[in-house]
């Protein structure tokens, strides 16, 4: 892929993955460029997203981003807070994070998964105004819809390694599969 490619790919739309009734609706930031390229959320090779997708028990094997419409066969799907594609999240301005936090509320008040899972504290907090909101499942429902703030699955997350965001994802798959979990009363694990 060419730097002329990426960069010919800002501000395009990669369509979502979903469906009603989801167990989980993952929601990244915004398409990153090779993202808008390919047409495949999560594409970068440094992005942790499938791996601890698999990781955490979501999917039986790690998927690789050309798979992705696989997920739905799981009960998961993927959108995205903002939907035009950008070199770098920071690209993208607070009113463009809350006026998406419209539109995804909207889209789940529609599609209504059972869970909302936002990949990005940072853009949990700008989106819904919940500046003081901390990784772990979230007091705001959407109609029916429970939310979950994950830690962001970019190369880039250091705070964060594939093992303990693994973890993080896989209480929320306790939570979408009913599996009792002591903590989620107590708040995140971190």
């Amino acid at each position: 892929m060419t730097p002329e490619e990426l960069l010919a790919a800002r501000d395009r739309l990669v369509p979502d993955v979903a469906a009603g009734g989801l167990r989980v609706l993952f929601c990244g930031i915004n398409p990153g460029l090779m993202s808008a390229v390919t047409g495949h959320h999560f594409a970068r090779p440094g992005n942790r997203f499938w791996p601890v997708l698999h990781l955490s028990g979501f999917t039986p094997r790690q998927l690789k981003p050309a798979e992705q419409d696989e997920l739905l066969s799981y009960g998961l799907g993927i959108t995205n807070v903002v939907a035009r594609a950008s070199a770098r999240a920071d690209e993208i301005s607070d009113e463009e994070f809350r006026e998406g936090g419209r539109l995804l509320t909207a889209k789940v008040e529609l599609l209504r998964p059972k869970w909302l899972a936002v990949v990005g504290i940072t853009a949990y907090r700008t989106a819904f105004g919940e500046r003081k909101a901390v990784v772990g499942p979230q007091e705001r429902t959407i109609g029916e819809t429970r939310v979950w703030a994950l830690p962001n699955p970019s190369g880039l997350n250091a705070h964060w390694t594939a093992q303990t965001m693994a973890e993080e994802y896989a209480r929320l798959r306790a939570a979408a599969e009913g599996v009792p979990d002591q903590r989620l009363r107590a708040g995140p694990s971190r």
